[in-house]
């Protein structure tokens, strides 16, 4: 029998429809921003994977109102700096972070390009970097994420299937090529031990080895 993989997709994000009412309103809000936050699927894997970590200092590239910060910050003793272009958005998600009972000293938000903060951070500094910002500065701030990680760290990549786009060869934009070769250079770089998972939009998780 062949396998239906959208199907069991959209079972695995259904079963993570249910969300608690201050990141439902930060989601919410999200969309009337016009910023399209990780499902919930995706974040809930992401908490799995810096608890399993045991992430205590955290980087996001991509704030948005706060969803997936949110639920990285559930992660017991986790510190997270979050990075975004987006003033207004970013000011919404401090008071989510504030309605959500995240202490003040837990989050650092820093508005601006993360092609120009990213390099500010400490080398060996961190636990965990999510991207999940502009496609086309992505793979630099892989290169800056890689640096900061300690070894043992995680990367992970947020969108590394672009909804499926990056996996249709005829699709040539040029947010997909980079997003599509920055994939495959994980995946094959003997700096980092990675997989791709088929979830959300697809995720790259990439540990420095």
């Amino acid at each position: 029998m062949a396998a239906d993989h959208t199907l069991a997709w959209a079972y695995v994000e259904d079963a993570f429809a249910e969300e608690d009412d201050v990141i439902a309103q930060a989601r919410y809000e999200a969309g009337e921003y016009g910023i399209a936050s990780l499902s919930a699927a995706t974040c809930a894997f992401l908490r799995q994977l810096a608890r399993i970590a045991g992430a205590k200092s955290a980087v996001e590239v991509g704030t948005g109102t706060g969803v997936s910060g949110m639920y990285l910050l559930s992660v017991p003793g986790l510190s997270l700096t979050s990075i975004d272009v987006e003033s207004e958005a970013q000011h919404c998600a401090r008071e989510f972070f504030a309605a959500a009972g995240v202490r003040s000293g837990r989050i650092r938000l820093i508005n601006g390009r993360s092609v120009d903060l990213l390099p500010r951070l400490a080398a060996n500094s961190y636990d965990f970097v999510l991207l999940d910002g502009d496609p086309l500065e992505t793979p630099g701030d892989a290169q800056e994420a890689l640096r900061i990680l300690r070894p043992g760290g995680l990367l992970v990549l947020a969108r590394a299937l672009m909804a499926g786009r990056v996996a249709d060869p005829a699709r040539r934009e040029e947010d997909v090529v980079a997003i599509r070769n920055l994939g495959r250079e994980l995946l094959a770089s003997p700096d980092v031990e990675a997989s791709m998972v088929p979830l959300g939009e697809g995720l790259v998780v990439a540990t420095v080895v």
